[in-house]
């Protein structure tokens, strides 16, 4: 009986209880639509990261990313690579020779990480050739080329073809200097990262780098390198792959994007926490206005439940009522809440949402001009507690106030 008199109640004014039912939906919608623009923002910040710095997973002498020093090469970096290539779940693998060094033109000069790549390889793993603005692609062709970011070659006031100089430490710790020319320049989206990288062919930087006695390194010929780097086929899989090749590689340092960058680690646990933050706001605000409803809805029919309370219905009674007044108000705005904010997500994760006219600030925090909405199922759950749980918060001030009337003066209300 009190389920029914409660939803016949809501109904009495069907104008405001409309009002507050959308107020919900909305709220709702709200919390669904920024939950999945924050993902979007830090899984785009994330992949940019992954795609084009980081990939999956790393392997580096166990000193080399404390110094970052040349002389910390891989040791016998062909055969370490034919592991990693034959271990399940690898996508793809780039094994990159790295310098620190300075980059000269006739206008300027900056500091940069100089990566030596295999063209193929490297287009495999971070996409690199799909980036290209201007120019090619590192080819065969040319003698000594290099690609340059369009924002570093504005810097320099270099443009495609011109002449630059790379000068570092070699192996043995003398100065050398090579002139590269620019084949292409790229643009990832990243501006930190493309300001302070470089990239030329592998071997152009191996013959630079390596001793005239590389023996004595005990590296062969051509086959310096310093990081391998590789994509998983499945993100899921990334830390059993790492946990595999370290057990396999026990000299080397295998580690993951998440141990590479903890910062990626912290974005990816904090996408939920992100979520119940904006739920938490939104329904928090829209606890006033169901509570103003109720109590609206309270003093209009003060002598009606006045009346109720004089023919047996208990306190007890009245209270779960006007609870349950409140909690369906709720129940009937949820389900369209989370419909709109289904279909937003759904259409802007397959679309995306353009803020290219941001995009100098997007790119300077390293995020793409697009951002794609995404949410964790889990996020729902979250949505309908929170909803519940709002509704019975809001229902109890004006619950109390229905059960301190005395059925008596109530009689007598006007």
């Amino acid at each position: 009986m009190i389920p029914i008199m409660a939803w016949r109640n809501i109904w009495r004014n069907t104008t405001r209880s409309l009002v507050v039912i959308g107020a919900v939906a909305i709220g709702i919608w709200a919390a669904i639509s920024l939950s999945g623009f924050a993902a979007g923002m830090m899984k785009s910040y994330i992949n940019n990261s992954v795609q084009h710095i980081i990939s999956h997973i790393q392997v580096h002498h166990p000193g080399f990313l404390e110094e970052y020093d040349v002389e910390y090469a891989l040791r016998d970096a062909p055969a370490v690579e034919q592991l990693i290539r034959s271990e399940p779940g690898v996508k793809a693998v780039s094994v990159r020779s790295l310098s620190s060094a300075m980059i000269s033109s006739a206008k300027g000069a900056r500091g940069v990480r100089v990566k030596g790549i295999v063209p193929g390889d490297e287009a495999r793993v971070n996409a690199l050739d799909e980036k290209i603005r201007e120019g090619e692609y590192l080819s065969d062709e040319m003698k000594n080329p290099l690609l340059i970011s369009t924002d570093l070659a504005e810097k320099l006031n270099v443009k495609l073809r011109s002449k630059v100089v790379l000068t570092f430490q070699d192996m043995e710790g003398e100065i050398t200097a090579a002139a590269f020319r620019i084949a292409g320049l790229f643009d990832t989206g990243n501006n930190p990262f493309d300001e302070a990288h470089v990239f030329v062919r592998r071997d152009d930087l191996n013959r630079l780098l390596e001793p005239a006695n590389s023996s004595s390194y005990d590296i062969p010929p051509g086959a310096l390198a310093h990081e391998i780097a590789l994509m998983a086929g499945d993100v899921r899989q990334v830390d059993a792959i790492a946990e595999s090749l370290q057990k396999k590689l026990p000299g080397l340092d295998v580690q993951t994007y998440r141990q590479l960058s903890p910062d990626l680690e912290l974005y990816e646990g904090q996408m939920t926490t992100v979520s119940i933050i904006y739920l938490a706001i939104i329904m928090l605000a829209l606890v006033f206005g169901i509570i103003n409803t109720m109590l609206m809805a309270v003093l209009e029919r003060i002598k009606e439940l006045g009346m109720l309370m004089a023919i047996g219905m208990n306190k007890p009674r009245v209270f779960r009522m006007i609870m349950l007044e409140a909690v369906l108000l709720g129940a009937v705005a949820m389900p369209a809440g989370m419909l709109l904010g289904y279909l937003t997500i759904a259409y802007i994760g397959a679309n995306g949402i353009d803020l290219s006219m941001y995009g100098d600030t997007m790119e300077e925090f390293g995020m793409s001009n697009i951002i794609y909405f995404e949410i964790e199922p889990v996020v729902y759950w979250q949505v309908a507690i929170g909803v519940f749980l709002t509704a019975v918060l809001a229902s109890v001030y004006p619950a109390w106030k229905a059960i301190k009337l005395r059925p008596v003066e109530a009689l007598h209300k006007i």
